[in-house]
């Protein structure tokens, strides 16, 4: 639940539930305006008791016949579960439960004794997805209707997770000297190149969907702003359909001014050291919240382990030693897969480092140094990416900042670098080494909740066979 101290009041109610549980018994006999979902409804004839909840809080409202409009009263008694519903009565004590001589007392609860109120909207029954019953429905019928599954206790408690690592991360990034930009999501070529793009017409003009804010977060250092970041869509083509991949996702992005590989990486580790920090301090009960619903399901809790800084560097010619030494198959040059990254994990379960790729598979705009060469003789970049076990998070490096190398990088990979001219002449009036890296929030997001699948940590989720709700 939140937190909802500070909230001011608003039309429809003059508290919030949490607002008069947690104040409760300096608000005895006040008069309070609340409003809510009906959880459930119990009594007949002359007294109901309506449990209403809000994003804040649950509390019971004491309807009375005799104390308020007959209709309305007859009205609300029939109300159906999550219909919406606004009361204004006195606060009480509620009358406190009897124990064992020698048990301790529970601490006091309060209710609102109800003179007035209103059924704002009526929910229709039955409800396609429960919201607090323990009925198992699949994924597919849950993000069919995620405007009720959202009203799960461990689902908000997700989305209220996935704002404070926003908010956590940024603060962290601001913190070290980055500003917050905003790129074009309407682009004319693409960012990592390939194929991966969704086309779209632009006026007369032929467009595409961002893949990525790279090159223009590049412009952004080469224009002087140093260290800058930006948390937004991006948008891949791609025909998967696995529990990690979407095909419209957000991410964190960061490119920092005369700084390498080793640099950035560092910025991350630190981010996701304060990110985990600042979880462990203010939001245990949101991980409450997920465990509870992950204890009824028979699933082990989750805890907010901090993870120690630095993290792991395996360089890519270590990690293909450790495939091959753990019974896989690979070569130098080679893609390290998922089930590569199984053995390596076993090693390294948390997050680790994978830098020091082959220039071959990294893209145009990863700096190299010509005497860096891998154990076969091939060129190594500055490129990394960022593991936890298995799953990749992060893919990042060290740019080019040399216009002739950058050129001949494009034309190297099947690119015209006339089709780039908006991105490379940026470079021809004198370019700092930068460096910087993209780090995918639903995938931090499944790491810290635990979540099997990225569709569950995504408010509504856009797959190859998935464009609405």
């Amino acid at each position: 639940m939140r937190d909802s101290s500070g909230w001011e009041p608003t039309s429809y109610r003059s508290h919030t539930i949490g607002q008069v549980v947690g104040n409760g018994a300096e608000l005895v006999g006040t008069e309070v305006t609340i409003a809510g979902y009906a959880e459930a409804v119990r009594g007949r004839g002359a007294i109901c008791f309506l449990m209403l909840r809000d994003g804040t809080g649950r509390i019971q409202a004491f309807l009375k016949k005799d104390n308020m409009d007959a209709e309305l009263f007859d009205s609300m008694q029939s109300a159906t579960r999550e219909s919406t519903i606004q009361v204004t009565g006195e606060v009480a004590m509620k009358r406190p439960p009897k124990v064992q001589e020698g048990e301790p007392v529970p601490p006091p609860e309060f209710e609102i004794s109800v003179s007035a109120g209103s059924i704002l909207a009526n929910a229709e029954a039955p409800l396609p997805v429960g919201v607090t019953d323990e009925v198992n429905v699949g994924l597919d019928v849950r993000l069919d209707n995620r405007h009720l599954d959202v009203r799960r206790d461990h689902v908000n408690a997700m989305f209220q997770l996935r704002s404070k690592v926003l908010e956590y991360g940024r603060e962290h990034l601001i913190s070290e000297g980055f500003q917050e930009i905003n790129s074009p999501k309407i682009i004319a070529a693409a960012a990592e190149g390939g194929t991966n793009l969704f086309p779209m017409k632009y006026f007369e003009t032929d467009a595409y969907l961002s893949q990525s804010p790279q090159l223009y977060k590049q412009l952004a250092v080469l224009g002087g702003l140093e260290r800058v970041f930006e948390i937004g869509p991006a948008f891949r083509a791609e025909k998967h359909d696995t529990y990690r991949h979407l095909n419209e996702f957000v991410s964190f992005d960061i490119e920092g001014a005369w700084m390498d590989d080793e640099d950035v990486m560092g910025v991350q580790e630190r981010m996701i050291h304060h990110i985990w920090t600042r979880v462990s301090e203010n939001d245990q009960a949101l991980i409450d919240s997920i465990n509870d619903y992950r204890s009824s399901q028979g699933k082990d809790p989750i805890t907010v382990e901090i993870p120690e800084v630095p993290f792991p560097r395996i360089p890519y010619c270590d990690a293909i030693e450790i495939v091959k030494s753990g019974g896989g198959e690979i070569d130098w040059g080679d893609d390290i897969e998922s089930h590569h990254c199984d053995i390596i994990a076993a090693q390294y379960p948390g997050f680790h480092f994978l830098p020091r790729w082959p220039m071959s598979m990294k893209p145009f705009y990863i700096h190299h140094k010509e005497e860096e060469k891998g154990s076969s003789g091939g060129q190594l970049s500055r490129g990394f990416d960022l593991n936890y076990g298995r799953d990749e998070m992060t893919s990042g490096g060290a740019r080019e900042h040399r216009v002739e190398v950058l050129e001949q990088n494009l034309r190297d990979m099947g690119l015209d670098p006339s089709d780039f001219t908006f991105y490379t002449d940026g470079f021809r009036y004198g370019a700092p080494p930068h460096a910087g890296w993209g780090l995918g929030v639903a995938r931090l997001l499944m790491v810290l909740t635990g979540a099997g699948n990225v569709r569950e940590v995504v408010l509504f989720p856009r797959d190859r066979s998935r464009v609405t709700p």
